[in-house]
């Protein structure tokens, strides 16, 4: 057996990759696992990929370029007793082993965790589910379009087009998701090795991940359960008759400039709609007799006065929609620049993220030179470290580039491996961990709250009058129950020169700081990098606003549609539903508007969960990079950066680039095998991606259609050449039976097929299937007693994990204070002065 490595063989900010010595390997090639193996290949890691003859399904996308980057290729065919061995000792002598195939196949094979595990007592073994690891669906392919499907996200992406039923999403949220999540799970077990000694299998479920992405409709169905006889949860966005029911549709304005730009403006706090107004020449309308009370209305609430007409409703998004119309990008821009508190993000296509200004001053770019293709421009690392920045510079592998290599390496390990193992504490895997959250609503601050499941210690400090997201929603708390939950809250007049000082002693005892506050804010506050290293030359800070720290953008205000709209996620979704003429009037310009943002927003997911996964990766990261011996650094990671590579199947660029895989004009899907069907009652998700399953859909269909004989569909290359014949068959073969039907047989046969679930993803997620399949927890609150919320996203073979409720603001700043080393009578003298505030 050859001796194990461990990073913190290496110790200190001198080293050349920060994960050098750990080495991973990847079985079988999942969106989910390349991602996972990206980010620790980035930053020094030897990761080993273990392909299937044939290669992985990635290969065929061109962001693939970008997702295997700097990793080893070795094909094996694990129908083979002696390629299994092969990986089997692979992953035997790796510190980290991720994969994404079913846990019946890895069980089939002899490479399930419990196999690999007993011959390495210090490996992390990551097994990604779909569903988890119990329950009716615990093993069902890992795959993006199912977990749409059975969770409810096709029908909320259903307004992104006009015909009825469900829209395909070309954005895999749960993959990026899960990959995150699993991500934060093996840098958790990472850090508890270095204390324990001993490895443990960490397991995810793509589907349990995919609720992480919803700000706050989950919080709206639990207290639809709690109190269903008074709270029916959710909210309406547009009446009946098309008028907006709440102030969004015009503090986040979708419009078109005078030369045919698209822009998604973003003014969701009253301080930025207020500038909004006073920019678009509209401030008069706060006094108007008319207007008054409706403007002021929907300047400071969610609400539109209840009194206030649809004509009146209608004039006055008519009347943004015009102002917008009157200038050109150019002149907006200027505006922009004039008006700091006022931005709108243009609706960019295709990868034109990889142009955005921001990225290049950021650096969070990167051009790779492929052997094949040339130079790749793709995006750069996911994180940022001041001090040691990750190594980029070596292509994706060619199909088994590595395999007389690793074969070779796996003839030199002994066959059966074993390692003593010592005593197997049960401890959370971050317990002794403090994070100092500084900042709001839910894009950065819910990566500190996935944490606290895993026993991280996280202090909120939130101004005086509360954290935004508190007041969201109409039921009070509601909109911050999910963000807030483990944490400590310490209310704090963050303008005060006092604040600083306060501040400054908090920090002392902290690991890791998380500020999403935009660029500057925090040096003024006297909070900054610099500020607080001075006082503790160990911290770790983690800056993640929406743009960067940089001008231009790092200023801007972002949210979830801005950067739905900058990344390229709203028009990936929906740009077959976008034409690049100008609209003719107000309501082909609101029927636009409208499928721009439900393709890049819904209920279900939106950008702000996947910044604030990619943030939650970053802190678990730095809690293990610090237990190594690594610390003191500025980080950073943005919403931007973090939908860029949420995106990465497409978001490369180089000569001979071949197009992503692409939905059709109606959004119903990439191609006829993987397709959204109606059936004689519902719709169905089918994703056949392999020969195999070909031949197992070919054969469960043979009753109604000889797709299987038929020389059109003989091999892949001719499905794809004849992909509206075979759709045209499919379709008649669905509409043969109801969508519960069609699941039930495909799934018997081994057919990945789902039935689309018309339901709300909030009430699927946390309702029966979500018990059923591990993914609730049941806590008491204090604001509205026993509620259910999504369990920790990691279990784990050894740690323990924990659920926690959320917070009334400042019900913590005594004992944080207290903590802190402040003594009672300094405590009594800050609640005198107005400085704090106690829950």
């Amino acid at each position: 057996m050859t001796e194990h490595r461990s990073a913190s063989t290496a110790k200190g900010n001198d080293m050349t990759g920060m994960l050098d010595g750990l080495r991973v390997v990847e079985l079988g090639g999942g969106l989910s696992t390349a991602h996972v193996g990206n980010l620790l290949a980035d930053f020094g890691a030897e990761v080993i990929s273990i392909e299937h003859p044939g290669g992985a399904l990635l290969r065929r996308e061109p962001g693939f370029l970008f997702l295997a980057r700097g990793k080893k290729s070795i094909v094996l065919d694990l129908d083979d007793q002696g390629d299994v061995e092969v990986a089997r000792k692979l992953m035997a002598d790796a510190d980290v082993a991720v994969t994404q195939e079913r846990g019946s196949e890895l069980a089939a094979w002899g490479l399930e965790p419990s196999s690999i595990t007993s011959l390495n007592s210090r490996l992390i073994y990551a097994q990604i589910t779909a569903f988890g690891l119990t329950g009716s669906l615990a093993d069902v392919k890992v795959d993006e379009p199912l977990i749409a499907a059975k969770l409810g996200l096709n029908q909320s992406f259903a307004a992104a087009t006009d015909r009825p039923g469900p829209s395909w999403s070309s954005t895999p949220w749960a993959s990026w998701s899960g990959a995150q999540a699993t991500l934060q799970g093996i840098f958790a077990a990472l850090r508890e090795r270095e204390s324990s000694g001993l490895g443990q299998t960490v397991t995810t479920s793509l589907g349990h991940a995919l609720g992480g992405l919803d700000p706050w409709m989950q919080s709206n169905a639990a207290l639809a359960q709690i109190f269903p006889d008074a709270f029916q949860g959710g909210g309406m966005v547009l009446r009946e008759d098309g008028a907006p029911f709440l102030s969004y549709s015009y503090k986040l304005l979708v419009a078109i400039t005078k030369d045919g730009h698209w822009l998604q403006f973003s003014q969701v706090q009253p301080r930025l709609f207020k500038d909004f107004m006073e920019a678009c020449g509209l401030s008069w309308m706060y006094t108007d007799e008319k207007w008054g009370a409706f403007i002021t209305m929907c300047t400071d609430t969610v609400m539109i006065p209840p009194d206030a007409s649809g004509e009146m409703r209608f004039e006055f998004w008519n009347l943004l929609y015009d102002i917008v119309q009157q200038k050109t990008l150019d002149e907006w821009q200027a505006t922009f620049d004039e008006w700091p508190n006022v931005f709108a993000e243009v609706f960019r296509r295709g990868t034109d993220l990889l142009h955005h200004q921001q990225l290049e001053v950021e650096g969070q770019l990167a051009t790779i030179v492929d052997r094949e293709h040339g130079e790749v421009l793709q995006p750069g690392a996911l994180i940022r470290f001041s001090d040691t920045p990750a190594a980029l510079g070596i292509g994706a592998p060619r199909l088994n580039e590595h395999g007389l290599e690793l074969r070779e390496r796996a003839k030199s390990l002994a066959p059966e491996m074993r390692s003593t193992p010592g005593s197997a504490p049960d401890d959370l895997p971050l317990a002794g961990v403090t994070i100092m959250e500084l900042g709001t609503f839910y894009a950065a601050p819910y990566g500190s709250t996935i944490l606290t499941d895993l026993g991280a210690r996280v202090i909120k400090v939130e101004a005086l009058d509360g954290e935004p997201m508190r007041f969201q929603q109409a039921f009070p708390e509601a909109g911050a129950m999910k963000v807030l939950q483990g944490k400590e809250s310490l209310a704090l007049d963050l303008g005060s020169p006092e604040a600083r000082d306060v501040l400054g002693r908090i920090a002392q005892d902290v690991d890791i700081v998380m500020c999403s506050f935009r660029a500057g804010a925090a040096d003024r506050l006297g909070v900054g990098f610099n500020d607080l290293k001075a006082m503790n030359p160990n911290i770790m800070y983690l800056d993640c606003p929406g743009f960067g720290v940089l001008a231009p953008y790092g200023a801007r205000p972002a949210f979830a549609p801005t950067i739905a709209a900058g990344s390229g996620i709203a028009m990936r979704n929906v740009g077959s539903q976008i034409p690049e003429t100008m609209p003719v009037d107000h309501d082909e310009l609101r029927k636009y508007g409208s499928k721009l943002a439900a393709g890049g927003t819904t209920s279900a997911a939106q950008p702000d969960g996947v910044a604030a996964f990619a943030v939650g990766t970053a802190l678990a990261m730095a809690a293990y990079l610090q237990s190594i011996g690594i610390g003191g650094q500025q980080m950073l990671t943005t919403m931007l950066q973090s939908c860029g590579h949420a995106l990465g199947e497409t978001m490369v660029e180089f000569n001979g680039r071949w197009e992503a895989s692409t939905t059709d004009d109606e959004i119903l899907g990439f191609n006829a095998l993987e397709r959204l069907y109606e059936t004689a009652e519902g719709w169905v998700t089918l994703s056949v991606t392999t020969d195999a399953e070909w031949i197992r859909l070919a054969n469960a269909v043979s009753d109604y259609t000889d797709i299987g004989n038929d020389s059109r569909f003989a091999n892949a290359s001719l499905r794809n050449e004849h992909s509206g014949a075979l759709a045209d068959a499919l379709c008649a073969v669905f509409a043969q039976k109801n969508a519960a039907d069609w699941e039930k047989s495909m799934l018997r046969v081994g057919v990945p097929l789902m039935e689309v679930n018309t339901g709300a993803a909030e009430h699927i997620i946390i309702g029966e299937l979500g018990v059923e399949h591990g993914w609730v927890a049941r806590v008491e609150s204090p604001i509205v007693g026993e509620y259910p919320r999504l369990s920790p996203y990691q279990q784990f073979s050894r740690s323990r994990t924990v659920a926690l409720p959320g917070n009334t603001k400042g019900q913590h700043t005594r004992s944080v204070l207290t903590q802190a080393g402040f003594s009672d009578d300094e405590i009594l003298a800050l609640g005198e002065k107005g400085l704090v505030l106690f829950g």
